[in-house]
């Protein structure tokens, strides 16, 4: 099968190609820097090229013929001329009505959990608006996506805050202590992605993802904590702080947190019973925890490890 993946250079896509590869698929990924991503190109089967989304018919050339688009597109922050109504929403729409008009059968796109036009985060707003559209487009064979945070070998979540920990060595401030997440693993997210490819009753769906377990933002850090071996003291800030320090933290580039996280962390990344049922029963995922999962990447490593066990397990 040829499949055509958007965003697909980043820490979800690129599990998700290396699984689409090893199942024997013919690959091509669209990114705006390809010569950044050259760790793809030890990949059989795999094509990267750079476009104009916006250009004359030029994503419909490079969609056209493909069996399947995967839009991967997205952005934790705003970034220089990168700002959510531009990534989640001009582009997610113009990937979904450029496969229709060539009529590519299948699109699958990734959402957030808690994606909605009327949230308190301009991100998960975003989010919300271009999977409403999407999953309204008529002829279109799509199912969206909706994950909680993502962990696995290359995360930005558990090695983040390995790094920061590893930084502060006697006590860490957190913002949104409380704030819950159901972490979901990569390899999950790609099985529910992939396992969706041929199922017809997936199309017009979204579906949530979550792992089988919540735990509070403060769990998660004091678990990473003890993984690498810190002793540094965690010290929850309650709203009355986490707002101000997020405020400034989000004026430094590459912040760890900005206003609009906090703003993301007001509603909990959790899924209902049901949700978790559903991914199980439909889309045949079978779910990790990260006891199963993280302590392989990171126990007892520099963050920077993780690295390595990517490598490993293509």
């Amino acid at each position: 099968m040829k499949i055509c993946v958007i965003g697909g250079t980043g820490f979800v896509g690129t599990h998700l190609i290396s699984t689409l590869v090893s199942q024997g698929h013919s690959v091509k990924v669209i990114t705006r820097r390809p010569e950044r991503h050259r760790h793809l190109r030890t990949l059989p089967e795999v094509k990267i090229v750079s476009i104009d989304f916006f250009g004359n018919k030029i994503l419909e050339r490079q969609i056209d013929t493909y069996d399947v688009v995967i839009n991967l597109a997205g952005i934790l922050n705003p970034s220089g001329k990168n700002n959510f109504e531009l990534v989640h929403e001009n582009v997610a729409l113009r990937i979904a009505e450029a496969t229709k008009a060539v009529g590519t059968s299948r699109l699958l796109h990734m959402s957030a959990l808690n994606a909605d036009e009327n949230a308190s985060s301009q991100y998960l707003q975003s989010k919300g608006r271009a999977q409403k559209k999407i999953l309204a487009i008529e002829g279109l064979n799509v199912t969206t996506f909706s994950p909680s945070v993502i962990f696995g070998a290359g995360d930005s979540f558990f090695n983040r805050f390995a790094q920061l920990l590893k930084m502060m060595p006697w006590y860490f401030p957190l913002t949104c202590a409380s704030a819950r997440f159901a972490p979901i693993y990569v390899g999950d997210v790609v099985a529910a992605f992939v396992n969706s490819i041929d199922k017809p009753e997936t199309f017009g769906k979204n579906y949530n993802l979550c792992g089988p377990e919540t735990f509070s933002l403060g769990e998660l850090v004091k678990y990473t904590a003890k993984q690498i071996n810190s002793d540094c003291t965690i010290v929850p800030l309650n709203r009355f702080f986490s707002k101000p320090l997020a405020m400034f933290m989000g004026v430094f580039p590459g912040a760890p947190i900005t206003l609009d996280n906090y703003n993301s962390m007001k509603a909990d990344s959790v899924c209902s019973d049901s949700d978790i049922s559903c991914v199980s029963s439909e889309l045949d995922v079978q779910l990790h925890s990260i006891d199963s999962v993280v302590p392989q990447y990171l126990a007892g490593k520099d963050f920077a490890g993780q690295m390595d066990y990517l490598r490993a397990k293509r």
